[in-house]
């Protein structure tokens, strides 16, 4: 068995490789309950599923037991072209086989029984052998495959990236949770700060905040000196706002504000800059570059004292 941790750290699960598995012959008793059951649910699933993705379903809708225990029905899978195209052989990594079929999952399992001669037989080894993942509600699409001797399950759940509302609106929502924050004593590492007054929001912050979020996600990099060398105040100075002091928190990765302040607030320098009084504006905002294939957002949070 072969794992490998997915590679964004927001998605901590790992996938899973499995190979091998010897040729099983019997019968189960409880397999004729999902073959019969098989006829019934292929008009239900699009025409493009084979066989054992079909016997897969009927399995996941009628399980009888697992394990010898009884077991209850779970969700049928969404029978997934790009994981029936993934191909898996010695060495092969699953996170790198689901990146080159354009297939983004959280979450993924292959299974490989080497030796039936069709898909029933594939399925008795399969739902005797792997019967708890075949059933794990954890999984929303399957795909499948024939090569040869080999009969091939792709199991996934895709990743899901939730849609962010527009830049403005996105810096609002952080406002009210700095703000938030802000209302309650913090320590940060070892500073202890008291209640402060609330930010107000600025426009012009706003925009430097979006410009420098914007200059990141296009070229690639984390942080708060730009490839020209300018830094937080020449960002600010460059929007027109009129300073007095500037502060600047950035941010990678993370999917929603909550997650950016969050983050912000469990890192001693940045929350500092959250809880410091002498700051009474503030802007903010999120950049994504369309090319990347993760919709990377970069955050930036851009405090304020005018003169």
């Amino acid at each position: 068995m072969l794992k490998e941790p997915l590679p964004d750290a927001k998605l901590p699960d790992w996938l899973e490789f499995r190979a091998g598995v010897p040729i099983w012959v019997g019968i189960m008793p409880a397999l004729a309950r999902f073959l019969l059951l098989a006829a019934t649910l292929a008009a239900a699933v699009p025409a493009r599923a084979d066989e054992l993705a079909n016997l897969i379903n009927a399995y996941r809708a009628a399980p009888g037991t697992c394990d010898g225990a009884s077991v209850a029905p779970v969700a049928v899978l969404n029978v997934e072209p790009a994981l029936a195209r993934i191909r898996i052989g010695p060495g092969t990594f699953l996170e790198s086989a689901l990146q080159r079929a354009g297939y983004d999952a959280a979450h993924a399992e292959a299974i490989t029984v080497t030796g039936p001669p069709d898909a029933r037989g594939a399925m008795e080894i399969i739902a005797q052998k792997y019967c708890r993942t075949l059933r794990a509600a954890d999984f929303a699409a399957v795909g499948t495959a024939h090569i040869g001797n080999d009969w091939q399950v792709v199991l996934a759940r895709p990743v899901v990236i939730p849609p962010l509302p527009a830049w403005p609106d996105a810096g609002l929502d952080i406002l009210t949770l700095v703000n938030a924050a802000r209302a309650q004593p913090r320590t940060c590492g070892t500073q202890a700060f008291g209640p402060a007054r609330p930010l107000a929001w600025n426009p012009l912050l706003g925009l430097a905040a979006l410009a420098h979020s914007t200059d990141m996600a296009q070229k690639r990099y984390f942080n708060h000196k730009e490839p020209d060398g300018s830094v937080p105040a020449d960002r600010v100075t460059k929007a027109g706002y009129r300073w007095a002091r500037v502060g600047e928190n950035i941010a990678s990765g993370q999917r929603t504000p909550e997650e950016a302040v969050a983050s912000w607030l469990d890192s001693p320098g940045h929350c500092a800059n959250i809880m410091n009084p002498t700051f009474t504006e503030m802007g903010a905002a999120y950049a994504i570059n369309p090319q990347n294939r993760n919709r990377t957002a970069y955050w930036t949070q851009v405090f304020g004292t005018p003169r």
